[in-house]
């Protein structure tokens, strides 16, 4: 581990200093390390690898067992940032108990730096179990996807008085149970700047404006890697997706041909070698 390798507590310097603080997601040893060596300060092994990667319909059906193992890909991978573990679905809501036991398991086995949480209300007494427990928690208010049923769906939060009210008081609770970052997804930028403005952890941000501390994407969404996906709040930087695709049609082109491999791309035998290999005796074949 490198002198260099960023800590939570150099998070809060950043907002301090009112320098953004730029988390992607990542699901493996490739995207860890691309990531990483992007510069990013915060990895999170989301939940979204559920249907990002593993192709369920939403992020309900990953267990802890698939997530532990995509957090230990990822930090085996990572030098530099920051790494979050999401807990999946019925992994901290069932007691506080069994949300220490499975966040622990994030840290002891997966080596993450914290874990992060869905939700506020009733489970601010879980959290601030978890942090009693020594670990770091990060929370995540507005649209909750393992919860969106029970939201109306995937759709911004917070668009009344009354509801942005809530998600500021949970934020202020959540901070006061000892988490160490926020996450605000799909409410109105005005509210994610109020809230960024009053809380002193740094609060980041996917759908929620400019006025976060920072921001947070999906690798595959930024990068062009998926299907069909387009929310408001997506900006794609990169079309890797067609470049992959291009390359993928081009292989199974030139290997119909026979024009891949070429003679560059095989190993030779000498003349000499060869002659004595049809000189050696062989078993009958038919």
């Amino acid at each position: 581990m490198g002198t260099d390798r960023l800590q939570l507590c150099d998070l809060p310097k950043l907002k301090e200093k009112k320098q953004p603080i730029v988390m992607v997601t990542a699901y493996d040893y490739p995207t860890g390390r691309l990531a990483d060596e992007a510069g990013v300060d915060c990895v999170l092994v989301g939940d979204s690898l559920s249907n990002v990667v593993l192709g369920y319909p939403d992020t309900v059906p990953v267990t802890m067992d698939e997530m532990l193992h995509h957090v230990k890909a990822v930090t085996r991978a990572v030098r530099r940032a920051v790494v979050i573990a999401d807990m999946p679905f019925l992994s901290f809501q069932v007691s506080p108990e069994r949300a220490i036991d499975n966040a622990g398991r994030f840290l002891k086995e997966g080596l993450a730096q914290a874990v992060k949480v869905e939700g506020g209300g009733t489970l601010v007494p879980t959290v601030a179990a978890m942090v009693r427990a020594g670990i770091p928690t990060v929370g995540h208010l507005g649209l909750t996807p393992q919860t969106a049923a029970l939201l109306g769906g995937y759709h911004v939060q917070g668009k009344t008085g009354r509801a942005a009210h809530a998600i500021l008081e949970d934020a202020w609770r959540l901070q006061e149970a000892g988490i160490s970052l926020l996450v605000l997804e799909c409410v109105p930028d005005r509210l994610a700047g109020r809230i960024a403005s009053e809380l002193s952890v740094p609060v980041i941000g996917i759908g929620a404006g400019t006025g976060c501390d920072g921001q947070v994407l999906v690798f595959h969404d930024l990068l062009g890697i998926t299907f069909g996906f387009a929310p408001r709040f997506l900006k794609t930087f990169a079309e890797a997706g067609r470049v992959m695709r291009e390359g993928l049609a081009a292989y199974a082109r030139e290997v119909r041909e026979r024009t891949f491999p070429a003679p560059e791309h095989a190993f030779p035998i000498s003349d000499e070698e060869w002659a004595r290999f049809e000189r050696e005796p062989g078993r009958d074949r038919p």
